[in-house]
């Protein structure tokens, strides 16, 4: 009689252990949704399909900021004591819509807003699709409830429609119908250069809305030298010195040249075959280096993705600061000149971009984005820059976000492809766009 009772006593037990865990909520989830590296993934997946897609830096610029804004927007609305709004900080964006439903995770919405930003952006929609799935269904499997992530989706899905809305207004569609360059025959006029010989890229980039500037050109470089090409003149001097950089060019330079190259589309010809090499664009780059330093830093997920808009929007705005220039002053590159004048079969250590030559793209978008880091993460940030081992370079060691965007900017006369004048006067460029975005663009709120 007691060894019954002993048992079914001990039945009773094993039976309530069992309800009582299978009766225990899976909330792994939520640890999911609060890691940062959720957004990280999201972004990461972004910047491989800007890769695939190839598109031209100032576009990939626009692709980056737009999913970065709506994920933003939707955060600040987790975080309104910590995150200022945008609205009234950048051009012509109206109040993003309330949350009504409790089961909202804010962190899930950002996410879903981000990619379905993103997905409207990209040719390779799938591609973000499939992710989206994968990690709805990786959550889904750690215990994440639905109604969670159907009151996120439905969020995170409105405030990007809202984004996407107010995207429309920023002249991209129209200037895809704007014409082409017409090709001037003035030896000082930009022309398309080799191997293929490409149609400029956006010349009507300038037409593009600005968020925090005034205009794209509120902070125009000063005009190029003039040209001349007369021995001893400062042009001629300055073509030679890209001659004789190229000529000379030891491993250290050829390095740096190749490190920060970011030519999304670099062509290859094999007597009649040719293939192309594609790498992320320059403001890819940046924001790799953004991704190496939230991590570095132990950024919380409200926090990468502050750090992220800020580095977008700056991005953004340089591109269009920049490109305003190269299409006014039409510069020819400096392998142009060097074919013609000095030397028939020098060619660049980089392929040159198809697109004006003054002034240098990376020194203005790698000091504006320098500027704004370093203003997040203070002067003395040293970080290791992993951003190209995937496309076959060592990484390399920088001091500081200036540190990191005076070599981006001396690469481009290591690589052939810029005078120093379009170097120097791209970084003052640079440095004006980076501290008025800081001066003018606040997120997070001063305590």
């Amino acid at each position: 009689m007691k060894n019954k009772l002993k048992k079914s006593c001990f039945s009773i037990i094993i039976a309530s252990v069992l309800l009582l865990f299978g009766c225990q909520e899976n909330t792994a989830y939520k640890e999911k949704l609060k890691n940062p590296e959720l957004f990280q993934s999201a972004m990461k997946k972004l910047s491989d399909v800007i890769v695939y897609d190839v598109f031209s830096p100032p576009i990939a610029s626009r692709v980056y900021m737009y999913p970065s804004v709506a994920s933003y927007a939707v955060m600040q609305k987790a975080y309104p004591d910590k995150c200022n709004t945008l609205e009234g900080q950048i051009k012509d964006l109206s109040a993003i819509p309330e949350p009504t439903n409790e089961n909202i995770d804010f962190h899930l919405a950002s996410f879903h807003a981000f990619t379905v930003v993103g997905k409207q952006l990209i040719f390779s929609e799938q591609k973000i699709t499939d992710f989206q799935e994968l990690t709805y269904q990786q959550l889904q499997d750690a215990g994440l409830p639905n109604k969670v992530l159907d009151a996120s989706k439905e969020y995170g899905n409105l405030v990007a429609q809202h984004i996407l809305k107010w995207s429309k207004g920023d002249l991209y569609d129209q200037t895809r119908t704007y014409s082409k360059y017409t090709i001037l025959e003035e030896d000082k006029f930009w022309k398309p250069t080799p191997p293929d010989y490409m149609d400029g890229i956006e010349p009507h980039w300038d037409k593009i809305r600005t968020l925090v500037l005034k205009s794209s050109n509120q902070f125009p470089p000063i005009p190029p030298l003039e040209f001349d090409l007369t021995e001893g003149s400062e042009f001629q001097k300055q073509l030679m010195e890209v001659y004789e950089k190229g000529n000379g060019a030891n491993a250290d330079y050829r390095e740096i040249a190749s490190f920060w190259d970011c030519n999304p589309y670099v062509t290859h010809h094999r007597g009649h075959a040719m293939f192309a090499t594609k790498k992320i664009t320059p403001g890819g780059h940046w924001i790799g280096i953004t991704a190496i330093t939230t991590r570095k830093s132990n950024a919380t997920f409200d926090e990468t993705i502050n750090a992220y808009t800020n580095v977008s929007i700056a991005l953004f705005d340089a591109f269009i600061s920049c490109w305003e220039e190269k299409w006014n002053s039409l510069l020819v590159r400096p392998e142009t000149l060097i074919n013609q004048y000095i030397d028939e079969e020098w060619v660049p250590l980089l392929q040159t971009p198809p697109f004006p030559e003054y002034t240098s793209g990376h020194s203005v978008i790698s000091r504006a984005a320098a500027i704004v880091l370093t203003k997040l993460y203070g002067e003395d940030f040293s970080f290791n820059d992993t951003t190209e081992m995937e496309y076959g370079l060592p990484a390399r060691d920088f001091k500081s976000f200036i540190h990191a965007s005076e070599e981006a900017a001396i690469s481009r006369l290591y690589g052939g492809i810029h005078y120093m004048m379009a170097i120097d006067e791209g970084v003052k460029q640079g440095e004006k766009v980076g501290e008025y975005i800081v001066d003018n663009l606040h997120t997070l709120k001063i305590k």
